[in-house]
């Protein structure tokens, strides 16, 4: 019971910093090319304005906002999977000895084979990994 009551807990402590997380996402602008609303052959990539008169560079008033070290997100929640743990890639099953699961979740390396990536998911799962990409069980069915 005990076991129980601290997993609610940490579950409890995760949905809260993915709220927070998420506050501070949509509260971001979209930041946008200068121009790119004007002309098709200009996608909506973020590229910094550069023109000596650039109304944009300048920060004029109507004008899209620029990106700068203010919209930053606080140092602590940086980096994080929407999940609220941080993402490690695993490449064996000797790495998942060296790691917590309560702070990190793994992704299980695109260079790991098919067999490895099985043996590795069972062990993460056992040992209470939450795994981002979890091999496909794929149905093999054999015509005669």
């Amino acid at each position: 019971m005990i076991v129980k009551s601290e997993f609610l807990k940490e579950k409890r402590r995760l949905k809260e910093k993915f709220k927070k997380i998420l506050k501070m996402r949509k509260s971001k602008p979209k930041f946008i090319r200068q121009e790119s609303w004007r002309y098709v052959r200009l996608k909506e990539n973020w590229r910094r304005p550069k023109g000596k008169d650039s109304r944009m560079r300048l920060q004029k008033s109507g004008s899209p906002p620029l990106v700068s070290i203010g919209y930053g997100s606080p140092k602590k929640y940086r980096g994080l999977h929407p999940c609220g743990l941080k993402e490690k890639i695993i490449h064996n099953i000797n790495q998942l000895n060296e790691i917590d699961p309560k702070i990190y979740a793994i992704r299980i390396s695109s260079k790991v084979g098919k067999k490895k990536r099985m043996e590795i998911y069972e062990k993460a799962i056992s040992n209470g990994f939450k795994v981002l990409n979890p091999p496909i069980l794929e149905k093999l069915t054999k015509e005669e």
